[in-house]
């Protein structure tokens, strides 16, 4: 029998109501690409930058211009965007059986240490969302610039489940 925690945790569309989350609407691309690619049974999403459409929640580099908690929360927006993103997609974030890889790519000087901080805005969501067995691993790398002038890149790989077509 599965306990009522372990059912939540494997329904993120209800998580994200139980935490009064909306997801953005998923993001248009900014040049010739496109937001989300599904190979087999994993799902690519491209990289998602802090925009609510195209209008950017951030600029500048993080241990500048930017706070580590606006940094944390700049991941955040562009992870929520990869969850829109693969909603979109997908019709349903439950037919995703885990995250397979984190990326967080962040803007900063050379001597910024609090990447792991940064990153967190974006693992700690995805805790939230899908529970403690499907937190990924994650890279997170401290980079010169980032498209736009934004802050932070995130890239997310998702593992779905079986379907007819990916059988």
């Amino acid at each position: 029998m599965v306990s009522a925690a372990a059912a939540r945790s494997s329904d993120p569309e209800l998580r994200l109501k139980e935490l009064s989350i909306e997801l953005p609407p998923a993001p248009t691309p900014f040049g010739a690409y496109v937001e989300a690619v599904q190979c087999g049974s994993l799902l690519f999403v491209s990289g998602m930058l802090p925009v609510i459409g195209h209008d950017a929640k951030y600029l500048g580099r993080v241990g500048s211009e930017l706070s580590v908690a606006e940094g944390y929360d700049a991941a955040r927006t562009a992870c929520l965007s990869g969850l829109a993103a693969a909603r979109a997609h997908l019709g349903t974030l439950n037919s995703v059986r885990s995250i397979a890889k984190l990326g967080v790519y962040i803007a900063s000087n050379a001597d910024f240490r609090e990447h792991p901080k940064v990153a967190d805005g974006a693992s700690e969501l995805l805790l939230q969302v899908f529970g403690a067995d499907k937190v990924p691993p994650r890279i997170v790398l401290g980079v010169a610039s980032i498209p736009l002038g934004m802050p932070i890149e995130v890239e997310l790989v998702f593992e779905l489940e079986a379907t007819r077509e990916s059988r």
